[in-house]
């Protein structure tokens, strides 16, 4: 496969899980803003998809839900609107039809549409946001069970899960950084229970959590389902795994020197977070964690956009 296709594969894939990630985090901080409407901030999530606005923009529409909905999800002017994800990722699509199916094209074709529909500006405005994001959510499920049903287990294939369950890990550990450095770590054990579900309910996890944990809330459970538990599909270590797995299948095309620079960097993600041991109680190092994280998984995606896509 041409270097130029793969990268176009890899990046459709991440555009959109980065797009399901942040309307997931979006829904779920509302629901959270309506048990505290008047001390409710949208702070955070500015600032992790806010890149360009200034520390005084957000100050001055962090209370404001419908201008945060509107910057967040569908202003054409921010690079990192759902609509500029969904917009670049049908645009990749468009480039690389030969690759990828006519359903998974006519799917994410849909979506650029549905977004744009005036409908989904209102309901968020004015009407009822929860069902627009239920629906945008929607739209990115049937993405995937697209792709899952009707793609060819190739190298596009492989390319489209590395892009997944890369841009899912870094989403799994923003999410985590979002809701847990503003807290002091020697207030972790304090951490209302509320706030534990808002976060798994961030990261579709809530539901497992109750059925794995019969429903007792502790920091300790929390992070063992997100940082290291093997089945949910949203854990760090799960997401790991499987970039790995579709990573290891390009082995037979891949130059040995370029896949043995990413074999080591994945490899040693791999084990810095299967024994960084936080579910004991070792809270204190879990933001130090996560950063080092981050920039592992950001060095990962740069190598492959080097030895494998050809980019410098």
């Amino acid at each position: 496969m041409l270097s130029r296709v793969a990268d176009t594969i890899y990046w459709m894939a991440r555009y959109m899980e980065r797009t399901h990630g942040m309307l997931q985090n979006i829904r779920t901080n509302y629901i959270s803003s309506q048990n505290d409407i008047m001390d409710f901030s949208w702070r955070s999530l500015l600032n992790t998809y806010g890149n360009e606005l200034s520390v005084q923009e957000i100050t001055k529409v962090e209370k404001d839900t419908s201008k945060v909905f509107e910057y967040l999800i569908l202003d054409k002017m921010n690079s990192s609107s759902a609509y500029n994800n969904i917009s670049r990722s049908r645009e990749n699509a468009r480039a690389i039809q030969d690759h990828i199916t006519k359903e998974v094209w006519q799917c994410l074709n849909d979506y650029y549409h549905f977004i744009r529909e005036p409908v989904i500006e209102k309901q968020l405005k004015n009407g009822d946001p929860l069902t627009a994001i239920d629906l945008l959510i929607k739209h990115g499920l049937l993405f995937t069970g697209t792709i899952k049903n009707t793609m060819t287990r190739d190298e596009s294939y492989a390319y489209l899960h590395i892009g997944k369950f890369l841009e899912r890990s870094i989403l799994t550990v923003d999410i985590l950084r979002m809701k847990f450095t503003e807290i002091d770590p020697q207030s972790y054990q304090l951490v209302e229970a509320r706030d534990l579900r808002y976060l798994l309910y961030s990261l579709f996890g809530y539901e497992i959590y109750i059925k794995t944990y019969k429903g007792h809330f502790t920091i300790e459970n929390v992070l063992e389902l997100v940082l290291y538990n093997n089945f949910f599909p949203h854990s760090l270590m799960y997401s790991l795994y499987q970039l790995n797995k579709y990573f290891e299948r390009l082995k037979p095309e891949s130059l040995p020197e370029n896949y043995e620079q990413l074999e080591f960097l994945i490899g040693k993600i791999l084990n810095n977070v299967k024994y960084s041991n936080l579910e004991a109680g070792n809270f204190n190092m879990l933001d130090p964690f996560l950063v080092r994280t981050r920039q592992d998984l950001i060095e990962i995606g740069s190598s492959f956009s080097q030895y494998y896509f050809g980019n410098t």
